[in-house]
């Protein structure tokens, strides 16, 4: 199996610690999907506690970590602990959802849930970069989509369901909003609601940062079916403050900007 190299995309982008700012973008997208949100509400471990949110992103760093700057036995391992939480994610749906029947089985080893997953981070973490780190060429967008597929292959993930450029993600997510796979339930509505007012509430500005970016980089579909207000006040808020941070980012050590993996060269084994 393919690892990534420090020239890579990959490495540039998921090596800057701001850029989780735009996974709760992400996760609301995914939730979209009613067979994701109903995989998550009645198998997650997330709202159990307050710390809960907390423990569960550490998790997914870690994993993001060693799927991105791994070597071949560190990225395998981490999959693998994916894939066997992936394992006990089976159930069906209890109510009807737009196409999707009650009763319709869902799985999260299925590579059409599994693409979507791919898709809402390919689409939100470029322009999550973009919005509080500085500008991407086109072709390491382009790049960034083509090593997705390294870390994919490794969840059972088909390359063939990975757009090869960032603009036909982007056209792959605009097909979605409107084909009618995805209907915001109240399960997702409930999820989303933990993601943007978590238990451990972040310190100002930490969390009007929060929302800012998780509503503002969601597409204008989501965010009526989510029952999220957005302003132009918002908006012009939301400029700000990421000017801000791209000023920041411009003038801080890579010791603190960039993950130690990133700065190290990669993960140490487990």
């Amino acid at each position: 199996m393919t690892t990534l190299g420090p020239k890579s995309a990959s490495w540039r982008i998921n090596g800057e610690r701001a850029v989780v700012l735009g996974w709760p973008c992400a996760i609301l997208m995914q939730f979209a999907h009613p067979l994701i949100a109903a995989g998550v509400a009645g198998h997650s471990s997330f709202r159990q506690s307050r710390l809960a949110p907390l423990v569960r992103l550490h998790g997914t760093i870690a994993a993001m970590l060693a799927l991105t700057f791994g070597d071949d036995p560190t990225a395998e391992a981490a999959a693998d602990r994916i894939n066997r939480i992936h394992d006990r994610v089976t159930g069906t749906l209890s109510k009807s959802a737009g196409p999707y029947a009650a009763g319709t089985p869902y799985a999260a080893h299925d590579p059409h849930l599994l693409a979507w997953v791919q898709l809402t981070l390919l689409d939100t973490v470029p322009r999550a970069y973009e919005m509080v780190v500085g500008p991407l060429a086109p072709a390491e967008k382009d790049a960034y989509c083509v090593e997705a597929r390294v870390g994919a292959a490794r969840l059972g993930l088909p390359g063939e369901l990975i757009p090869p450029t960032f603009k036909e993600v982007s056209k792959a997510v605009s097909a979605r909003l409107s084909d009618g796979s995805l209907v915001v339930t109240d399960a997702a509505r409930t999820l989303a609601r933990d993601i943007l007012r978590p238990g451990t509430p972040a310190p100002w500005p930490l969390g009007r940062i929060h929302r800012l970016m998780t509503v503002g980089l969601l597409p204008a579909e989501l965010r009526v079916a989510y029952h999220l207000s957005w302003s132009v006040r918002d908006a012009a808020a939301l400029a700000r403050w990421s000017a801000g941070l791209r000023w920041a980012s411009a003038r801080t050590p890579a010791a603190i900007r960039r993950w130690r993996a990133a700065r190290r060269g990669g993960c140490p084994r487990p």
